[in-house]
Order: structure tokens, then C-alpha cells, then sequence
């Protein structure tokens, strides 16, 4: 059977009887990303206007008596709503959708029908799925590549048919109706039951669904295909935006180009240039410090080598190198020595974004490197592994690096004390 819903999309508010209220649980995603479960009731009305996920359209939103309803599925030929709150069998409720989302998903799930029509006229393009997600759309199309022009003229046909303004309708067909087998569609879910819904754009295309859309393509708006890209298994996915959302786009796009403009000190025709001119700038600087960080890894690799304190434990500490000062200055010493040098990153000691902790070399006692740094690893609270006498890694706890130097003045007084 078709839902209230389903027979008048747009609807807001209907008057209709709980059926049943039964214990259930309904698994979210909390803020944080972690999977939460909620302890709640599946309730079941005689008809709903609230549509249960399906055809590639998320659920609605909405509420029962002003109670929340928090996921619609479909079960069989009836919807179970999701509340907190139970609902007696019997009681007459109002039931309300939350529209906004209703109407977006609306157009965005009239605009695939659309899109997939004309995809497949102008250039035998087939639909083998679609996704409508909370900020674009994307439609999958059997073919290993979509060109730039095809796009550009799917969008454009989209686009004059919209101002067209052609209808849109839905009807019923029972199984054995002749009419079926002139239908697009991509099969019936296994517990389909009762007639077929069929989804018409006037002379553009007839589609087997259960979603809600546009009574006019007018209604849409505009399309706006964002681009596309290659899909899997030979497939092109084709992003796009219908309606209000192509609206929230073009303002966002807009607050960018100001943000830019006064960033840049251009207009928006000039920003790729400028922002050209600082990449090339950038990457100048890049090279200039490189080279001198290089220069400055050999000279202070000489320095500890005739420091009056070598023979023991060196400790180095900078804030302004990387990953290679580091590794310079380790060849450049070639220590016979224990010797520790650590790398925070360039905000400071932030423990948990370390480039690296202490990295220790040994040549003459590669035992060390076996024995005793993995227990450095733990007093720093980070891990790494040693290969050939070096040991490199990172850290959460920089702070403790006196006590890593201690720890390894220790070993390499223990070792002197033993020759």
C-alpha cells in the first residue's frame, strides 16, 4: 500500500490512529563519532506521512503529537517510528514532517530521476545507483568515463526542461498490468506488496518508485552538476546539487570569493594568479630555509663533536627543525657515542603532534638499541623501533626528556665503569 506520504508529498500535517507501541533500540552516531544506542519504542500507525527510507532516499524527520520521531523504517506494508517516548494503541495523533528536509530530499530525488533520463537519452548512459547524501548527490552511471561535455549538455537539457515546466505525476499498476513492462526500474524489494508505483515525468521518463517528489519539474529550480569522476568497477559517478541546495552553494561560493578578495588584495578574477604567486613564493622560501637548515645541521654536528662534554650523553633539542635536519646531523656526527636528539613540531611542545622523540645512535653498542630504548619509548610514552644502532620514533611526553638523558648517562657510565 501507498503511505499518506507517498499519495500527497506535500503535505505537512495528518491526523491518523497508533496501531501498535512496542520496546525497541535504535543504534546513532553521537557528535563525538562513537556508536551510541538508544533505548526507545517502534511505533506503528494506520498510515504515515512521515516516508521510511527507501529507493535510494534517506527517511524524514518529524514528529507525533509533538514527540520526536527519530528514524522512519519500513517493515512489510507498515512503517515502524522511532520514539523515546511510547504512544498508547487506539489514541488519534497528529503527526507533522519536518519540511525543509522533506522538500530538499524531494528535489534532490526528482532531479536523479531527471538527470538519469536524460543521461541516458542523449548518450545511452545507464543509472546503476544513486546516493542522496546530506550535502550533494551522487548518481552512478555504467560507463568507465564521462567527458567534460557530456556533462555540459546532460545539465544544460536538465536545465530547459525544468523551465518547461513539465508535470510530474505518480500512478499505480497492479503486477500484471502490460503497461509494467514499458516502466524503467531496477527490480522490486523482495517483500514488495500490492500495486507498483510508477513515477512520471510527461515525456521524459517512467520510473518504478517509492519516493517523494516535485508534482512540476518547476519546482526544482536548477540542477547544477557539480563534475564527475571514476566510479568503481568501470562505473563514472556523477556529483550534482537540485534546488535549494544549488542556493546554499552559490552563497557559500560567494562568502569564499569575498573572503579571498581581501585576502588577496584582487578581484575574483585574479585569484588564481595571486594564489599562483604565493605557491611559487612559498615553495622559494621552502628551498631558501631548507638550505640553510642543512648548513646549520653541518655546523652544529661539528660543534658537538669538539664540545668539551662528548664522550658522554649530548642531548639536542630544536624547535625549528624536521625529519632530515635531524637525519643530517646523525650522519654528520657518525657517533661512536650515545647521543639524543629530539625534534618537537613547530608549535612547541605539543606532546601529542611530536615529529619525533629522542633518536639515539650507537655504533660501537648496538645492544642498546635492543635493550635499553624501548624502555626510553616508555618513559617518553611514545614507540618507534631501531635498526643498525638508531633508534627513531615519537612521542606524547616530551616533558620527560631529562629523564631519558639520565637513564642513558646511566647506561653509558655502567658501560665505561665495565671496560
Amino acid at each position: 500500500m501507498a503511505f499518506q506520504c507517498q499519495r500527497d508529498s506535500y503535505a505537512r500535517e495528518f491526523t491518523t490512529t497508533v496501531v501498535s507501541c512496542s520496546p525497541a533500540e535504535l543504534q546513532t552516531e553521537g557528535s563525538n563519532g562513537k556508536k551510541e544506542v538508544l533505548s526507545g519504542f517502534h511505533v506503528v500507525l494506520e498510515d504515515t506521512l512521515l516516508f521510511p527510507e527507501g529507493g535510494g532516499q534517506p527517511d524524514d524527520r518529524g514528529t507525533i503529537n509533538d514527540i520526536s520521531v527519530l528514524r522512519v523504517t519500513r517493515r512489510g506494508a507498515q512503517a515502524d517510528h522511532f520514539t523515546q517516548t511510547p504512544l498508547t494503541p487506539g489514541t488519534e495523533v497528529q503527526v507533522r514532517v519536518d519540511w525543509e528536509r522533506r522538500f530538499d530530499h524531494m528535489q534532490q530525488h526528482s532531479g536523479q530521476h531527471l538527470i538519469t533520463a536524460v543521461a541516458d537519452h542523449l548518450f545511452g548512459l545507464k543509472t546503476t545507483s544513486w546516493e542522496l547524501g546530506r550535502l550533494r548527490s551522487v548518481i552512478e552511471l555504467d560507463s568507465p568515463s564521462v567527458t567534460a561535455e557530456q556533462v555540459a549538455a546532460i545539465e544544460q537539457s536538465v536545465n530547459e526542461k525544468i523551465r518547461d515546466r513539465l508535470p510530474v505525476y505518480v500512478r499505480e499498476l497492479s503486477l500484471d498490468d502490460p503497461g509494467v513492462e514499458q516502466v524503467r526500474g531496477r527490480g522490486l524489494p523482495d517483500d514488495h506488496a500490492g500495486p507498483i508505483r510508477v513515477v512520471t515525468i510527461k515525456s521524459v521518463d517512467s520510473n518504478m518508485c517509492c519516493g517523494t517528489h516535485v508534482s512540476n519539474l518547476s519546482d526544482l529550480q536548477v540542477i547544477k552538476i557539480l563534475g564527475s569522476e571514476k566510479g568503481k568497477k568501470n562505473k563514472t559517478n556523477v556529483t550534482f546539487l537540485a534546488g535549494n541546495r544549488v542556493l546554499e552553494w552559490m552563497e557559500k561560493s560567494h562568502s569564499t570569493e569575498k573572503a579571498l578578495t581581501a585576502l588577496l588584495k584582487c578581484g575574483p578574477g585574479d585569484h588564481v594568479e595571486a594564489v599562483k604567486k604565493l605557491q611559487n613564493s612559498s615553495k622559494l622560501l621552502q628551498k631558501n630555509n631548507l638550505n640553510l637548515l642543512r648548513d646549520l645541521a653541518v655546523h652544529i654536528a661539528h660543534s658537538l663533536r669538539n664540545s668539551p662534554d662528548w664522550g658522554g650523553v649530548v642531548t639536542l633539542h630544536r624547535k625549528e627543525g624536521d625529519s632530515e635536519f635531524m637525519n643530517i646531523i646523525a650522519n654528520e656526527i657518525g657517533s661512536e657515542k650515545p647521543f639524543t636528539f629530539s625534534l618537537p613540531p613547530a608549535q612547541g611542545e605539543s606532546l601529542r603532534a611530536a615529529l619525533g622523540f629522542p633518536v639515539i645512535f650507537s655504533s660501537k653498542t648496538p645492544s642498546l638499541t635492543v635493550s635499553l630504548l624501548p624502555r626510553v619509548a616508555e618513559v617518553l610514552e611514545g614507540k618507534g623501533a631501531g635498526k643498525k644502532g638508531r633508534f627513531q620514533g615519537k612521542a606524547t611526553k616530551m616533558s620527560r626528556r631529562a629523564e631519558v638523558q639520565a637513564l642513558l648517562q646511566d647506561y653509558v657510565s655502567t658501560q665505561s665503569a665495565e671496560e
